[in-house]
């Protein structure tokens, strides 16, 4: 296998129990259109009792029992978040941090400085992010991966990838190499895989190559470079439906 072979999402996840949480963004086969992927899975009780809700076009964890609701601060958050023409997609609260550092003019970078990893020993989850930017009729990303430097959690590795957007081409950093005890966090750059033109194409093979007995919930969205239009698809188990 070559360093600029690109693989299908279905290959990147199938017979893999565990990825943890997901972040894909490219750009369609056809060059027409941005895609992002974002994915949330769960072992435990508390992880598993969660839904996606929209707010606007914003994307928010909630849970699905708030009965059953225990620990609230890693699993519930803005997890897409629309600002001007920037999209921001992570797997926890820096996206708010994000946002608030966007907002005051300073950078994704300088932002994610001021995070780390979240503080879940012994797996030290790392905390992953995407930024988009729209303009001139097209767009570029950033993704983002912050992690624990060692076994102990002693200090944070904080790495960034820039990408223009290549036709048919994106990018999957997900929090986890598979399941373990603890969970070894991702490793090396971001996964190069294929942007098919449909968005239910794409959802499709995300969801049904996801473990079946650990996954949860499934946002996806198209943005056309021309119009700004979007649509989007959102899959959560637990509440059996999917919108629109």
């Amino acid at each position: 296998m070559g360093i600029y072979d690109t693989k299908s999402i279905r290959d990147r996840l199938q017979g893999n129990s565990y990825v943890g949480r997901g972040i894909v963004v490219g750009k369609t086969a056809d060059a027409s259109k941005a895609a992002i992927a974002y994915f949330i899975m769960g072992r435990s009780a508390n992880s598993r009792n969660r839904v996606f809700a929209l707010r606007g076009d914003d994307v928010y964890t909630e849970p699905f029992d708030p009965s059953k609701l225990e620990d609230p601060s890693l699993i519930i958050y803005a997890a897409v978040r629309t600002l001007g023409n920037q999209l921001i997609v992570t797997n926890g609260d820096q996206t708010d941090t994000i946002a608030q550092h966007l907002r005051a003019g300073k950078s994704f970078e300088q932002a994610l400085q001021t995070r780390a990893f979240e503080p879940d020993a012994p797996n030290f989850t790392p905390r992953i992010s995407a930024l988009l930017r729209f303009e001139n009729g097209d767009f570029s990303y950033k993704l983002s991966i912050l992690k624990s430097i060692d076994a102990e959690g002693s200090d944070c590795a904080r790495y960034t990838f820039s990408y223009p957007p290549k036709p048919g081409l994106g990018h999957f950093l997900h929090t986890y190499v598979r399941d373990g005890s603890p969970i070894p966090s991702f490793q090396g750059e971001p996964e190069r895989t294929e942007i098919p033109n449909s968005i239910d194409d794409f959802t499709r093979e995300i969801w049904e190559n996801l473990d079946e007995s650990n996954k949860i919930s499934l946002y996806t969205r198209y943005i056309d470079l021309k119009t700004g239009g979007m649509e989007y698809r959102l899959i959560n188990k637990n509440s059996e439906r999917s919108l629109p």
